[in-house]
């Protein structure tokens, strides 16, 4: 069942979903975004103990060095699982081989757009190579999982038929990717639906971010029956990124819909990711945001000091994340929130006082663009009358 005041559109048909996490390969790829091997290693170790089940550590075909800090990285694992990206040729497979990763990944592009532009083959000739590459890794130990790259563009019937082909090879799930995210919830939810009954295999969603809806499509995804969810940690990725871990995972959660992963740990996550990635987090990110839990509005304010739950949802509560509401003064403050500031700083905190001041915070926060702290409220209280400061606002607001 799902907290209090919290659903979706369409109910999840699974009471678990499972978390594939793709930040050291498809986060990696965001444009500018490099990781040592120290990080590298450091964020595969949160991503475990965070709890994802599954990590894609990296593409064992960009040659011995990244081969290497594969190895490194698959040593740092405990609980997930590591996985192997390939393309759909023999050689990568080969390559894998000497990671000592027994999960792969396989790509193949199966959009005719992509199937003819840029593999220059046929529908049918890219049939018969994932039957004999499959099996082929298979029959050296592999645990192979297929991902449809560009499936949003590719006819949904030669996805069942590809699916079928990797079932028959040994194949153990079909990844659905929205390569370009051109996808809407309604789109990403039927195209799903269509998918779980022709695709005889579980059903993995990937999506990317570049009309802000990857979160969204991954959730309805979901909810129509895709089982693994593909995700990075604050939503790195190519171009605009990916569906992001913490809100894939914390919205999941608040469904009732368990993913295994830690909430309260994610702030860490997210923070040691944006540091490796040179990716300072917006501040109103969800979730891990500096922002995220922090009210100035005077209205919000008022309301969660007389109780919480006026401006609190059980489902988003920030100590779930490990975090606090924070109260802070500004352009939109009123009396309440200012006379707690007041005092918390230990000024003058009378509702005269406080009354007296609004006007000059309102002028100040339009020139700095910022929340108000200690010593600048210091110093605007130090700008009031002293009759004013002693409780009597009818003397006038400023010095």
């Amino acid at each position: 069942m799902s907290p209090a005041g919290f659903s979706f559109p369409f109910a999840p048909p699974v009471e678990a979903v499972t978390i594939c996490d793709t930040t050291l390969r498809d986060g990696e790829q965001t444009a500018g975004v490099a990781f040592s091997l120290q990080e590298k290693c450091a964020i595969a170790r949160a991503l475990d103990a965070v709890g994802v089940a599954e990590i894609e550590v990296g593409v064992a075909a960009m040659g011995h060095d990244e081969i290497a800090d594969i190895r490194a990285i698959r040593a740092e694992l405990r609980r997930a699982d590591p996985v192997v990206w390939t393309r759909l040729r023999l050689g990568d497979i080969d390559l894998a081989a000497e990671t000592g990763v027994r999960r792969l990944h396989v790509a193949i592009p199966t959009s005719d757009r992509q199937v003819e532009g840029k593999l220059r083959t046929t529908r049918a000739h890219l049939l018969e190579d994932t039957g004999r590459i499959l099996e082929a890794a298979v029959a050296r130990g592999f645990t192979v999982s297929v991902g449809a790259e560009d499936a949003s563009r590719t006819d949904p019937a030669f996805l069942g038929a590809l699916g079928h082909v990797a079932q028959r090879a040994g194949a153990v799930r079909f990844r659905v990717a929205d390569t370009l995210g051109i996808l809407n919830p309604f789109a990403a939810h039927s195209l799903v639906a269509e998918l779980t009954r022709q695709v005889p295999l579980p059903l993995e969603f990937h999506a990317h971010n570049d009309f802000g809806m990857a979160t969204a499509n991954t959730l309805v995804a979901a909810a129509a029956g895709a089982t693994h969810l593909s995700v990075t940690v604050n939503g790195l990725g190519e171009r605009a990124g990916n569906a992001a871990l913490e809100e894939v995972s914390a919205a999941m959660e608040a469904s009732g819909v368990a993913t295994g992963i830690v909430l309260r740990d994610l702030p860490s996550l997210s923070a040691l990711v944006a540091g490796a990635s040179a990716r300072p987090l917006p501040a109103s990110k969800p979730i891990v945001g500096e922002y995220a839990f922090t009210h100035e509005a005077g209205i919000h304010v008022d309301g969660l000091l007389k109780d919480r739950r006026t401006y609190e949802a059980e489902v988003i509560a920030p100590d779930r994340f490990g975090r606090t509401h924070r109260l802070v003064v500004g352009k939109h403050s009123g009396l309440a929130g200012l006379c707690k500031a007041l005092h918390d700083a230990g000024l003058p905190h009378e509702v005269g006082t406080a009354s007296a001041l609004i006007p000059l915070l309102r002028i100040w926060a339009n020139e700095f663009k910022r929340p108000a702290g200690p010593d600048d409220l210091a110093m605007l209280v130090g700008m009031l009358r002293p009759t004013v400061v002693k409780g009597d606002p009818a003397q006038g607001n400023a010095a």
